[in-house]
């Protein structure tokens, strides 16, 4: 499945929960979908606090899939093309230089 496949997907069961209504008790702006990113991401954490192995690779699974869900989301939102923007960092990332000494 194909990145704008996933985002139409995504926006299907945003859509079918009523959080895109402008009466939404889970209002889809932003800042509040920057927030949830970051909380979700936050989770992921919480599969290595306190232990150097993976436990639950199943629930992980879960997490990296909310993050990436919020992800397209913010992208979709913001008018923001995901796959353009990966890649132009990519290319960039190619002309850095990390671990010098």
């Amino acid at each position: 499945m194909e990145l704008t496949e996933l985002t139409q997907a995504m926006h299907a069961f945003v859509r079918s929960q009523g959080w895109y209504e402008p009466n939404s008790k889970r209002p889809q702006t932003l800042r509040n979908l920057a927030i949830s990113l970051s909380l979700e991401a936050n989770e992921v954490l919480e599969h290595f606090q306190w232990k150097d192995e993976l436990e639950n690779p199943a629930g992980l699974a879960e997490e990296l899939a909310d993050v990436m869900l919020y992800l397209m989301q913010i992208a979709s939102i913001a008018d923001i093309d995901l796959e353009k923007a990966v890649l132009g960092k990519l290319q960039r990332n190619y002309t850095r230089t990390w671990d010098t000494e």
